[in-house]
Formats: C-alpha cells, sequence, structure tokens
C-alpha cells in the first residue's frame, strides 16, 4: 500500500465546524459486481445489503455505506421494478452488462484520515484486475471528489468558482486527462464569458450566484459541477432549471474531472486529490486569488479572449514557486 497520505485541507472544518469530509466515487471494469463486493468485503468488512441484481451496499462500521452498482441507471430501475434478483430477465441483462457497463463504488463522506483505507481498497481492486480510464476508449472511466463545504455563504463559494475558473485550463493538464474523456461531454470547461463575470465580481448574494450559474451551466456536465450544492441551497429554483433527477442535493462540491487509473500500480487517490487540494488552496488565499483574477482582466486580448497555453504555463511556474505542487 502507499504510504503517502492525504494533502490537509487549508480549510479544514466545514460549515458546521467540523472536520471537512469528502466522498470518492471510482468508475472501471475488469470485475464484475460480485467480484468487487468480494473484494471490498475483504478490506472493508461489513453487513452487506442487497438492492437488486445492479446495486449493493456495505454498512462498514465506523466509516458508513458504500455502494457498488453496475453503473447503468436503465437495468437499475428494470431491476427494481422487476423485484431484484427475482427475474432472469434481469439476471441476464445484468450479466451482459458487467461486460459493457462500469461498475461504480460511490464512498461515504470520509474523514482525510478515514480515507487512508481507502487506499488499500484501491490496491485490492487493482491485483483483482480493475481496470480504470485506459482500459476503454468508450466509457471514459473517472474519478469524482465530493468535498464537503467550509461554509454556505455566498461569497465563499464565489471564491470556490473563481478558484476552479482561473484553474481550469491547467487542471485539465494537470490530471492528464484522457483525450477520450475530453471528448466526452460529462466533464466540459466552464465557458470564458462565465470566467469574466466571477472574476469581475467581489461580493454576492446567494440569489445571483445561482441565477449566474445556472445562466451559463444548467447541466450536470462540468468538471466542477455545483448543481448538488446549489439544490441544497435552493432546489426548488436549480431543478425548475435542470431537470435531471440525478441531482442529489448535498453540501458538497462535485468534481468530475480526474481519470481512474486504478490498473497503473503506482497510481493512488492521494493524486487527484493533490491536484483538488490547489483549488482549495487558492479559494482560501485572498491576495493569491485577487492577483490571478486581476492577472486574467489584465491578459484579456480583443476578440481572442485569454491565450490558453500562456496562462497555463504562468500558472504552472507561479504553483511550483510557491511550492503547491
Amino acid at each position: 500500500m502507499s504510504n503517502e497520505s492525504f494533502k490537509a485541507l487549508t480549510e479544514p472544518l466545514n460549515y458546521e465546524g467540523q472536520d471537512r469530509k469528502v466522498g470518492f466515487e471510482l468508475e472501471f471494469s475488469g470485475l464484475t459486481l460480485d467480484q468487487t463486493i468480494d473484494v471490498m468485503q475483504q478490506v472493508l468488512p461489513g453487513e452487506l445489503v442487497s438492492v437488486s441484481k445492479a446495486e449493493q451496499e456495505i454498512e462498514v462500521d465506523g466509516l458508513g455505506s458504500f455502494k457498488v452498482e453496475i453503473d447503468w441507471d436503465y437495468l437499475k430501475r428494470k431491476a427494481k421494478a422487476e423485484g431484484g434478483d427475482k427475474s432472469a430477465w434481469v439476471r441476464e441483462l445484468g450479466s451482459l452488462a458487467e461486460n459493457l457497463v462500469p461498475i461504480e463504488i460511490v464512498c461515504p463522506p470520509l474523514t482525510l484520515e478515514q480515507c487512508e483505507q481507502l487506499l488499500t481498497l484501491t490496491d485490492a481492486l487493482r491485483e483483482a484486475g480493475a481496470k480504470g480510464t485506459d482500459e476503454s476508449w468508450i466509457a471514459a472511466y473517472g474519478v469524482h471528489i465530493n468535498p464537503e463545504v467550509p461554509s454556505l455563504s455566498a461569497n465563499v463559494l464565489l471564491r470556490y468558482l473563481q478558484a476552479f475558473s482561473l484553474l481550469q485550463w491547467w487542471l485539465v493538464e494537470a490530471h492528464r486527462v484522457d483525450t477520450t474523456r475530453k471528448l466526452s461531454p460529462y466533464i466540459d470547461k466552464y465557458p470564458e464569458a462565465y470566467i469574466r463575470l466571477l472574476v469581475n465580481q467581489h461580493e454576492v448574494t446567494q440569489e445571483q450566484l445561482i441565477d449566474d450559474y445556472l445562466k451559463h451551466n444548467a447541466t450536470r456536465n462540468r468538471a466542477l459541477d455545483m448543481l448538488p450544492l446549489f439544490a441544497f441551497l435552493d432546489e426548488e429554483k436549480v431543478m425548475g432549471a435542470v431537470d435531471d433527477k440525478k441531482i442529489k442535493a448535498r453540501p458538497t462540491f462535485h468534481y468530475r474531472l480526474p481519470n481512474c487509473q486504478l490498473e497503473h500500480p503506482d497510481w493512488q487517490l492521494t493524486e487527484p486529490w493533490k491536484v483538488w487540494w490547489v483549488v482549495d488552496a487558492l479559494a482560501n488565499d485572498q491576495q493569491a486569488l485577487d492577483y490571478w483574477k486581476q492577472a486574467f482582466i489584465d491578459a484579456e486580448r480583443p476578440l481572442i479572449g485569454v491565450s490558453e497555453k500562456d496562462w497555463k504555463e504562468r500558472l504552472e511556474q507561479w504553483l511550483k514557486d510557491r511550492e503547491w505542487l
């Protein structure tokens, strides 16, 4: 197992004054749902709860409920409607799906100290044959990171949106995002018009923050998907603008950008976490954030906007000088 730990957050407490937690979601292939459950039970033994042929849960004492599912909404709906494993048709469809669509593990919110136990899990999955992003040129497997927010204040959330927006071009390279995933619609970046709006804002109300976001990003398909958080704050407004039942209201960021590279022996969840950490650090450094907001405004060129290449090179050097990398 890797000896590397999860880098501590610059703002360690959540909006309720407790240790901030983070949930990870992993998408991969190479294992069936039953094989995945077997591996998990060896590493994180707990009570198995069968939801359907397509979904299982493991209640792990002290950690919470880990969901393991075949990531195919149609099958999950049919499995429930047909009475779960009682339907031969659903069993056959499930067996077929295990060879065509990814398995997804949805971890419960964990403290960074508790997340250390996930390193043993990912090593065990790799040894059992799990394969991630590089395995499929169709599925675009990824890791989703769901860090709790440190505050529900609109101005604090604005800082996070500004930090991510200023970093988003660099983040794609820092994560070495797979070409298939770049071409997919699931992790689209924020449009440059929205970035220009954000960097010129200093204070906002919650209503304005959500309205601006929905105007430019009324979709789950963003590298930093704010819809779960905004639905937690104002579910009626969000669901009125985006008719998508997959939106689950929760007080977390939903970061969808990283690859899932389980098949690589030197890869661990600490790697994508270190990159997300840069977003969190910049959001909580007002002086640095103000510097880069102004830099973006100053770098604007008539008609063609900001040079992505020059911007990434400048950011990369600054991050190295600051020893954030």
